[in-house]
């Protein structure tokens, strides 16, 4: 099992950044990595910046209920609201 890593943050900036989607069960960089890669598998060249700390997801120019489904797929709880 692999450790958990704490504040642990992606602020590159993304064009067209799309609708932040927040993860409240993402916690750890584990996690970060977990939907990275479950996105980026789904959607290759997608561009995601991941906020750990306040555990938003942003995928540019992606359709919010499929990003949705893909973080739920990988075993997360997304919102479509980020408050």
């Amino acid at each position: 099992m692999e450790a958990c890593v704490i504040n642990k943050q992606d602020n590159a900036p993304v064009a067209s950044a799309g609708m932040p989607i927040r993860v409240t069960d993402m916690t750890c960089g584990h996690c970060v990595a977990a939907i990275r890669g479950s996105i980026e598998n789904a959607i290759p060249g997608a561009k995601v910046r991941i906020d750990q700390e306040a555990r938003l997801v942003f995928v540019a120019d992606a359709d919010p209920a499929r990003i949705r489904e893909i973080i739920a797929l990988a075993g997360y709880t997304p919102d479509a609201s980020p408050r």
